[in-house]
C-alpha cells in the first residue's frame, strides 16, 4: 500500500493523519516547523494554537459548535480527545491549556506506528504521491501557495486574522476584576467562575472608545491592502470604527454578570478575560483581536478598570489568512477537481475556527484512507454537522461571494416541522431537534448503529 502524505501539522493536519493511520494506513505526516516558522507559530508542535484557545461552545444539545465537537468524539477525534484531556474550566465552553494540547497531539502522532513525521517544507507533491492531502492552513508556505494559484487557474481568495492579546493573571486587579462566567453558566463552580471581568461605567467606556480609535494601527504592505477581514474575527479598533456602541453589543456586552464590588449599580460594558492555561496564570482577553502598535497597545488595554497594571505574555497581532474557492475547485470529497489525487483540509478550504478545520481533516483522512484500501469515500450526512460543513465549501456557497464560515444550523437542511411556542423556546426546540437529528445520523454513517 502506497502512504498517504498529509502537508501540514495543524488542527487539520494532525485530524487528517490520526484518522487515516487509525484506519490502517501508512500515513508521512510533512510538517515545516520548526525548520522554517510562519508569522504567527512559535513553536514547531503539532495543532499549535496561535489565536483563541477556546474551541467554543460545548453544548451539543442546541448550539451547532458543540454539536460538531460530539460528533468528532464519536468519530474518534484525536483533537477532541487531547482537548478534553488538555481542558481547562470555561463556563459551557471547551478552552485547553494551549501548551499542553499542542504537546499531547504531537506526542499522540509520533507515538502512533502508522505515521511518520518528516520536518521539512514541502512544494508541489510529486507526481508519484498518489494520495495527498494538503492541509496547510491559512499561513501556506508561499512557495506552496504561489504553485496551487497556478495550478488552479485561480487566485486564493485571502483575508486577515488578528490575534487576542495574553495577560498574566496576578498582574490583574481584583479590587475591581471579578470572576464570574455569564448567568453563572457550568456544572461546576470552576465552571461558573471561569472568566475575569472588567467592568466599565459610561465614562471610562466612551474614553477608551476614544483611544481606541485614535491609536495608530499596524501598517499593511501593498500586496495586503485590500484583503478583507473576516467578519468572526474582527479587530476590536474595526468594530469601534462601525459605531461606538458596537463593543457593547459584541465582546463587551454587559449582560449575565453581577459585579460583586457594587451589586446595585449595572455595568455600562463588561470586558471578559478567560484562561489560557492550567495553572490559571495566563487569561487572554476574549473578543481582542488587535492591529493595534504594541506600545499603543499596551497604553489603551491598560485603560480597561483592573488592567491598568496589566501585564502581557502577549500583545495582539494580525496576520494574512488565505483559502481556496472550493465551491468552485473542490469536489464532493474534498478533491481537486484538475488533480483528484490530492485533497485540501482545512481551513484554507473556507471552514473558519479551530474545530470547523479538524472536522475537515477528520474527513479528508477518512475519505483518503477509505481509497487507499481500495473502497469509496462516504460522505457524512448533510443532517450533521459534518456534512453541513462539507456540503457548503463543495458547492452549497455561492462561489462568487465565498467567504470563510463557522458552522451553524443555518447551514443544516431545514426541518419539516415547526415547533411552537415563544420565540426563545421555538429557537431552541429547533436546536435541540436539529441536534437529535444530526447525531442519530452521524451514529449511522459511522456504523454505530443501523438506518431506521
Amino acid at each position: 500500500m502506497t502512504p498517504i502524505h498529509v502537508i501540514g501539522a495543524g488542527m487539520a493536519g494532525s485530524e487528517a493523519a490520526w484518522q487515516a493511520a487509525e484506519a490502517g494506513c501508512d500515513v508521512i505526516l510533512h510538517e515545516m516547523r520548526p525548520v522554517r516558522g510562519t508569522e504567527a507559530h512559535r513553536t514547531g508542535d503539532c495543532a499549535e494554537l496561535v489565536c483563541s484557545n477556546s474551541f467554543r461552545s460545548d453544548d451539543a444539545a442546541t448550539n451547532a459548535v458543540g454539536l460538531l465537537h460530539e460528533e468528532m468524539r464519536r468519530a474518534g477525534s484525536l483533537i477532541m480527545a487531547m482537548g478534553d484531556r488538555c481542558r481547562l474550566p470555561a463556563g459551557g465552553a471547551l478552552a485547553v491549556d494551549r501548551e499542553a494540547f499542542a504537546q499531547a497531539v504531537t506526542a499522540a502522532l509520533a507515538a502512533h506506528p502508522n505515521i511518520e513525521i518528516r520536518r521539512e517544507e514541502v512544494g508541489w507533491p510529486p507526481e508519484d504521491w498518489a494520495n495527498v492531502v494538503i492541509a496547510t492552513g491559512p499561513l501556506t508556505a508561499p512557495g506552496l501557495a504561489q504553485e496551487i494559484r497556478a495550478r488552479t487557474g485561480r487566485e486564493a481568495l485571502a483575508f486577515f486574522d488578528a490575534i487576542a492579546p495574553i495577560v498574566h493573571a496576578e498582574s490583574v486587579d481584583l479590587s475591581k476584576a471579578w470572576f464570574q462566567s455569564r448567568y453563572d453558566k457550568g456544572e461546576t463552580e470552576a465552571d461558573r467562575t471561569a472568566y475575569l471581568n472588567c467592568p466599565m461605567d459610561a465614562e471610562t467606556y466612551e474614553r477608551f472608545i476614544d483611544a481606541l480609535l485614535a491609536a495608530p494601527v499596524s501598517d499593511f504592505k501593498d500586496w495586503e491592502r485590500d484583503t478583507p477581514y473576516f467578519e468572526g474575527c474582527l479587530p476590536i479598533e474595526v468594530m469601534a470604527a462601525r459605531g461606538r456602541e458596537t463593543l457593547r453589543h459584541g465582546p463587551m456586552k454587559p449582560v449575565g454578570l453581577t459585579n460583586p464590588h457594587a451589586p446595585t449599580v449595572k455595568p455600562h460594558a463588561v470586558v471578559q478575560l478567560r484562561r489560557d492555561n492550567a495553572l490559571g496564570t495566563l487569561y487572554n482577553i476574549v473578543g481582542f483581536q488587535t492591529k493595534m502598535k504594541y506600545a499603543a497597545q499596551a497604553d489603551v488595554l491598560r485603560m480597561i478598570p483592573g488592567l491598568e497594571d496589566a501585564r502581557f505574555a502577549r500583545l495582539g497581532g494580525i496576520h494574512r489568512n488565505t483559502f481556496l474557492n472550493s465551491p468552485r475547485l473542490l469536489d464532493g470529497l474534498m478533491r481537486l477537481k484538475g488533480a483528484p489525487r490530492l485533497r485540501f483540509a482545512g481551513q484554507i478550504t473556507g471552514v473558519e475556527g479551530y474545530v470547523e478545520s479538524a472536522a475537515m481533516g477528520l474527513l479528508a483522512g477518512r475519505f483518503a484512507a477509505a481509497e487507499a484500501l481500495g473502497g469509496a469515500p462516504v460522505p457524512p450526512p448533510p443532517e450533521t454537522a459534518h456534512g453541513a460543513l462539507l456540503a457548503h465549501i463543495t458547492g452549497g456557497a455561492e462561489a462568487e461571494t465565498f467567504q470563510p464560515m463557522n458552522v451553524n444550523f443555518g447551514l443544516f437542511p431545514p426541518l419539516d416541522t415547526r415547533a411552537r411556542g415563544r420565540k426563545a423556546a421555538r429557537k431552541q426546540a429547533r436546536a435541540e431537534a436539529m441536534s437529535a437529528r444530526a447525531l442519530a445520523a452521524c451514529d449511522v454513517w459511522l456504523g454505530r448503529r443501523a438506518a431506521a
